[in-house]
Order: structure tokens, then C-alpha cells, then sequence
């Protein structure tokens, strides 16, 4: 995929905004739970508490809750900054409320969390910060500034100044650690759905031109009829003309026949019948298709080895864009990192069949290597360092990988020895085998293929 592609897929699938509905719901339950704890703090436990004010002000952010959910339709989006003005209020709300019951000492004081946990699962980093803040002051602001905490008739918390410190400061701890934690998942899951989306578009992508080339076959086999009778009937006029210009169309009309029929021979040109190409490969075909590409690559010498155990019929394998696509990035990886020499193996026994990519650059670095196969790491040299032209976007290995695995492929990357980067990939032979009626090679069990420059 293109950078402006990836570019313009990144735009598309920004973090998640939050629905009005939602707001508005969530703030019914949080005040419905402050009324339901005020009650039964006044009338069950008999605790003294400034109620009037307590209620007066959750019945204020009843009604603001109550206006916002008349004024905005349930589904619509919120801004980024509308839905930070929302939540500065129910931070602003909370901190009311805990004003007028113990401050900071008061347990609840934790709910002074939720709302910038919820701003940092959603919304971008500035709003983030800014309810942060707001959060962090609040706890401070309640550690020295407050009234007291409720309690029983003749009971009295005198709570020394040390303990309500310590309890902002726990506070603070919780908003950033918290609010840190669900950033870090709410950016490394949308990254891993871009990642996922670019991959699913790839496969698509893939897909539809393996259907080109069965659609190539149906329309030579389908067209051959009609253009063959085309041309009798124009050998016929040419024959029976009665003039010279009539002639010369009919001539014509044979030649546009003959070039569509040599046309359509070219698209199902294959050394395999041609209902089958499309869906059925063998190995020495299959590595054949992957160095292709990277054919005219100078400075690295691409070969590939199709080798079997002894006594055992070669597979013939299904044609699955998948394969090829993921093996063709492997190859391309390697071509730009190698220093002479790539080399792909086809390996199959009874029981499985494997595909390893070796090149004689530099390998893996340790870094890079703990993390392959996870979206966005690279170190790919830009174009104009890249033998490919290809510029690193760190979704490779993990598309590669990716596609690999839904085929049922086990993959490993590793370091060579002396040196060099190795990917390799293996099947049971019943995932990607075709059936033992299928086609059977005739090739030796070991084939050599070379591409050099």
C-alpha cells in the first residue's frame, strides 16, 4: 500500500468518538448513584451532611442533563473539544459534590478518575491533557479545601493533614497511571485495526486479480466459438466479393479475428491445462511466480531450490493469492537488505510443506526481531536507498504473517548463521495439497531456478 494510501486509511479509522447518547446515560447512572448514596447516608445512617446543597446542585446537573439530551439527537457524534466540555463538567460536577462531603477524604473521590480515563480511551491527546489537568487540580484543590466529612451524631474524623496529602497524591497517581494504561490499549488496538484493515484490503486486493485470471480463461474459451465463425463467414465474403472494396473489409474482418484469437491464446498461454492454472500450482511454479517480480533487481542474485524427500510424490498446491502475496513481501524484504544473494526453498516431505526466504545481509536486528510480525516495525531504508523502490511502512511482515497464518502456515523469523535474516513458513501438506487425484509433477525432486542480473 502507498504512503498517501496508508495516509488517507489512517484519517478514515481515527480513534473512536463518543456517541451524545452516551454521555447523556452515563451521567443519569452517575447522578442516580449520588442520590441513591446521599439518601442513604442521611436517612439510614443518619450522617450529617450539608443534603440541601448536595442535591441541589446533583438536581442542577439533572436538569443541564436533561436540556443537553432534549437539544442533541441520541446518535450523533460529539466533537472532540464538545465531548471534553462535557466531561470538564462532570469532573466539575464531582468535584462539587466532594467539596461538600470530606473532600479528598472522602472514598469517592476516585470517581474524579472516570472521566479522564474515558477522555483518554477516545479522544485526542490535547483534550486528554486538559481534563488531566483538571483532574490533578481537583485532587489538590480537595486535599486543603473542603468541608468536613459526613459522619454519625457525636462521631468526629479529624484527619490529619498528612493522610489527605497522601490521598491526593494516590489520587493523582491513579489519573495518570489509569488514564496512561487505557491510552496506550486504545492506541495500540487502533492501530492493530488499521493494520487489519490494510491487510483485509491487500487479500481483497489479491483475490481480485486471481479472479482475473480465471476470468481471462472463461472469456477464451467462451469467445473462441464466435470468432471462429466470424472468420469462416469473412473467408466467405472475401471469396464471393463482388468488389475490390468489399474485399479488402472482408480481408480486414479475418485479420481483427485472427488478432483476437491470438489474444485470447496469450492470456491462457500456460504449460498446465488451463481449466486448472487458476486454481492449482505446483512448488516449482509457486517460487517461480514469487522471484519473478525481482527478476531485474541488480546486485542481488534471486535463486530458488524445489526439493522433496525421497520416495515421495512433489505436491501439487492450490493457487492461493495469499501464499503469493506474503511470499513476495518476505523476498522483497530480502532483496533490499541482502548483500549478493537471496534464496528461496521449497521443501516438502510425507507430512508438511515448507518455504524458507534466506539472504546474506546483515539479519535481523535484536530489537526488530522480538517484534516482528506486529504492525509497524520496520527498518526498510527509504526509496531512494531501496533496491525495490519500496518504501517501509512496517505493515509488511505483518500483513505477510498475517495471510500466512489464516492459510493454517506456522512462521518463525530468525537470524542465519554466519549471517543473514531467515523467514520460513510450514504446512501440513493436507491444508494446501491438492487432493491425490490432482496433477502430479514430473519434474526431478530437486529443481534449481535462477534469476540473476
Amino acid at each position: 500500500m502507498a504512503q498517501g494510501e496508508l495516509a488517507w486509511a489512517q484519517s478514515g479509522s481515527s480513534r473512536g468518538r463518543l456517541r451524545m447518547r452516551n454521555l447523556i446515560t452515563l451521567r443519569w447512572i452517575v447522578l442516580a448513584g449520588e442520590v441513591a448514596l446521599l439518601a442513604t447516608m442521611g436517612v439510614f445512617l443518619g450522617f450529617k451532611a450539608p443534603y440541601a446543597w448536595c442535591f441541589s446542585l446533583i438536581g442542577a446537573s439533572a436538569w443541564i442533563n436533561l436540556l443537553t439530551a432534549v437539544a442533541s439527537p441520541g446518535q450523533r457524534l460529539t466533537g472532540e473539544w464538545e465531548a471534553a466540555a462535557q466531561l470538564a463538567f462532570d469532573i466539575a460536577q464531582t468535584t462539587g459534590l466532594l467539596f461538600l462531603t470530606g473532600g479528598i477524604a472522602n472514598p469517592f473521590a476516585l470517581m474524579l478518575i472516570a472521566p479522564v480515563t474515558l477522555a483518554a480511551a477516545t479522544l485526542p491527546l490535547a483534550p486528554v491533557a486538559i481534563l488531566g489537568v483538571m483532574g490533578i487540580l481537583a485532587s489538590i484543590g480537595l486535599a486543603f479545601l473542603h468541608m468536613p466529612l459526613p459522619a454519625a451524631p457525636g462521631m468526629a474524623f479529624s484527619l490529619p493533614g498528612s493522610y489527605l496529602v497522601g490521598a491526593a497524591a494516590a489520587n493523582i497517581a491513579g489519573i495518570l497511571l489509569i488514564a496512561g494504561y487505557v491510552r496506550q490499549s486504545a492506541e495500540e488496538s487502533a492501530r492493530m485495526a488499521l493494520a487489519l484493515d490494510v491487510t483485509q484490503a491487500v487479500l481483497s486486493r489479491e483475490q481480485r486479480l486471481s479472479a482475473l485470471g480465471a476470468l481471462a480463461a472463461a472469456a477464451a474459451h467462451e469467445l473462441g466459438t464466435p470468432l471462429a465463425t466470424i472468420s469462416i463467414v469473412a473467408k466467405e465474403m472475401s471469396r464471393e466479393a463482388p468488389t475490390a472494396a468489399i474485399k479488402e473489409d472482408a480481408d480486414l474482418l479475418m485479420a481483427q479475428a485472427l488478432r483476437c484469437r491470438e489474444i485470447l491464446r496469450r492470456l491462457t498461454e500456460t504449460p498446465d491445462a488451463t481449466d486448472e492454472v487458476h486454481e492449482r500450482m505446483s512448488l516449482l511454479q509457486l517460487v517461480h511466480e514469487v522471484i519473478e517480480p525481482h527478476a531485474g533487481v541488480k546486485g542481488v542474485r534471486v535463486e530458488a531450490i524445489v526439493s522433496g524427500a525421497s520416495g515421495v510424490a512433489a505436491p501439487d498446491i492450490w493457487r492461493m493469492p495469499e501464499v503469493l502475496h506474503a511470499l513476495t513481501s518476505f523476498v522483497e524484504n530480502a532483496v533490499d537488505f541482502a548483500t549478493s544473494e537471496v534464496l528461496i526453498t521449497a521443501r516438502f516431505d510425507a507430512a508438511s510443506i515448507s518455504m524458507e526466504v534466506r539472504d546474506d545481509g546483515p539479519g535481523f536486528a535484536p530489537e526488530v526481531l522480538a517484534k516482528l510480525g506486529e504492525p509497524y516495525v520496520t527498518t526498510r531504508p527509504g526509496a531512494e536507498g531501496s533496491r525495490t523502490g519500496h518504501v517501509g511502512m512496517g505493515l509488511g511482515f505483518f500483513i505477510a504473517k498475517t495471510l500466512l497464518e489464516r492459510t493454517g502456515a506456522k512462521v518463525a523469523f530468525q537470524n542465519g548463521r554466519p549471517r543473514g535474516a531467515v523467514v520460513s513458513a510450514r504446512w501440513a501438506r493436507s491444508q494446501i495439497e491438492v487432493g491425490q487425484a490432482g496433477w502430479q509433477t514430473e519434474q526431478p525432486l530437486a529443481q534449481p531456478f535462477e534469476q540473476a542480473t
